[in-house]
């Protein structure tokens, strides 16, 4: 059984996360990528509190494909240590599941 995973990201700006998912569905390594911001992030950086707007990106995809994914990610992105954090997804709607599968390739044979 295929397993799925949400990963989320944020990125400094929506245009870096538009790239970010446009070549991630474009080459099959997710089914969809959620954008939303601005948000506010507070955060421990190099021994000082920072506070950033920031974008969001939930990523779909299968599990099999997050070191692919991972890699993606860290060559495209701006910063130095990017957010990039899986959660599985426990359960989901059959059809859903099913056009994830589909639409990731089904690169992890399914």
């Amino acid at each position: 059984m295929t397993s799925y995973i949400e990963i989320k990201t944020t990125t400094e700006t929506k245009e870096q996360a538009q790239t970010i998912a446009r070549y991630l569905v474009g080459e099959k390594l997710a089914a969809c990528v959620q954008i939303s911001g601005p948000i506010t992030s507070t955060y421990r950086w190099k021994g000082k509190i920072e506070t950033a707007e920031e974008w969001l990106c939930l990523i779909k995809t299968q599990k099999s494909l997050y070191s692919e994914l991972e890699k993606a990610i860290m060559r495209l992105h701006s910063y130095e240590t990017p957010e990039i954090i899986a959660v599985p997804i426990v359960k989901g709607s059959k059809d859903y599941l099913k056009w994830l599968n589909n639409e990731t390739g089904n690169k992890a044979g399914g």
